[in-house]
């Protein structure tokens, strides 16, 4: 499957602790796609940026992860495109701790995620026409981070019972 012009998915997903390793190869392809840095944004269109959100979206977490913390070194400073990616990013690692039975991990990234979609909402707008955080919905993605964090709360608070 070609999720940009330029690269298909990687052959297989990288699981930390066990024998594969990461496709280098593909994920080289995907990092020589991202500039030196970017001028003023992070455009929404932004082939390495997509390919990263697809990744995450396809099960390649530890993949996703890599080329969005690529872009987001080259993201500008202090930005709100540079704040969405960490979240981007921090959805990822908490994508990546639920394949691993990580559940508690995963709940204290999600939470982070959340805090930095809570620090974009009170930062105003760019009004930078192709930026990627005045196009992504942030709103359905926090949301849907909420959403997880409550069946994650429901699940610690059925287990503390359990255990009594």
């Amino acid at each position: 499957m070609t999720v940009t012009p330029y690269l298909a998915l990687p052959r297989w997903p990288y699981r930390l602790g066990q024998q594969t390793k990461a496709d280098h190869d593909t994920l080289a392809l995907a990092k020589a796609l991202v500039p030196m840095r970017y001028a003023g944004f992070v455009p929404a269109d932004d082939p390495a940026l997509r390919y990263g959100l697809a990744l995450n979206d396809a099960g390649f977490f530890w993949e996703a992860h890599e080329i969005l913390e690529a872009v987001w070194k080259v993201a500008p400073q202090r930005g709100r495109d540079r704040i969405l990616l960490r979240a981007c990013i921090q959805v990822a690692n908490a994508n990546l701790k639920l394949s691993l039975q990580r559940p508690r991990a995963a709940y204290r990234l999600l939470q982070e995620a959340l805090s930095e979609l809570d620090e974009l909402a009170i930062r105003p707008p760019a009004d930078v026409a192709g930026s990627f955080s005045e196009h992504f919905p942030v709103v359905v993605l926090a949301s849907a981070i909420a959403h997880q964090l409550a069946l994650e709360e429901t699940e610690r608070v059925l287990i503390q019972i359990s255990e009594v």
